[in-house]
């Protein structure tokens, strides 16, 4: 596959605060550097917020995957316009990252509301791309591990993931990263003429 992913809904946040205000952290840069707790094997690589000027990139990443793989069961691209807007729905509490090499957003990660019922307020879905020409430099392991560091500091108690069949690379990242397989659902996506099982693994946070 052309992408290391956890799958995620794609959209869903539906609270529309302005994403500059999301971004008002002070930083070295425009937005925020996030800390990772991994060994850093390719230190060129940046993890930070993501700002309204990341959706071209951002849209250029998930079109990819949207027309190669099974990463995401979206099947129509999405115009830039569309993923600034999905941008600007993720507030404070369901961020957006991206990994930036040589001035380059190569990737992104995601946390997004699993429910909109108030009861599900402490889970989140996690979910992350990395373009196919920026695989196997642990470029995924950076976006999921600063993703569960921000999970921590927002007070999540549980991360979902929901992984479509044949990505053993995105099971075996996050079994690293702590989740758990905790049930298949059969046959519930199609996608390139195929049905497909999707998934599911969760991590409960400390």
């Amino acid at each position: 596959m052309g992408f290391i992913k956890s799958r995620g809904r794609g959209s869903v946040s539906r609270g529309r605060e302005s994403l500059a205000g999301i971004l008002s952290q002070p930083a070295p840069s425009k937005a925020a550097i996030l800390p990772t707790t991994h060994m850093d094997t390719n230190p060129s690589v940046i993890i930070r917020r993501a700002e309204l000027g990341d959706a071209p990139a951002i849209a250029e990443i998930y079109n990819e995957a949207i027309l190669t793989t099974t990463a995401t069961f979206d099947t129509e691209p999405k115009s830039v316009d569309e993923r600034a807007k999905w941008l600007e729905s993720h507030d404070e509490r369901h961020p957006v990252l991206v990994a930036v090499v040589d001035g380059k957003v190569v990737g992104w990660a995601s946390l997004t509301r699993w429910s909109d019922r108030p009861a599900y307020d402490d889970t989140a879905e996690t979910s992350f791309y990395v373009h196919s020409t920026y695989r196997g430099r642990g470029i995924g392991r950076k976006l999921k591990d600063a993703l569960i560091d921000r999970a921590r500091q927002l007070r999540y108690h549980t991360l979902i993931a929901r992984i479509a069949e044949g990505s053993g690379e995105s099971i075996h990242l996050n079994e690293n990263a702590g989740f758990v397989h905790v049930g298949t659902l059969k046959e519930v996506g199609r996608k390139f003429g195929k049905l497909l099982d999707v998934h599911i693994m969760q991590k409960i946070l400390d």
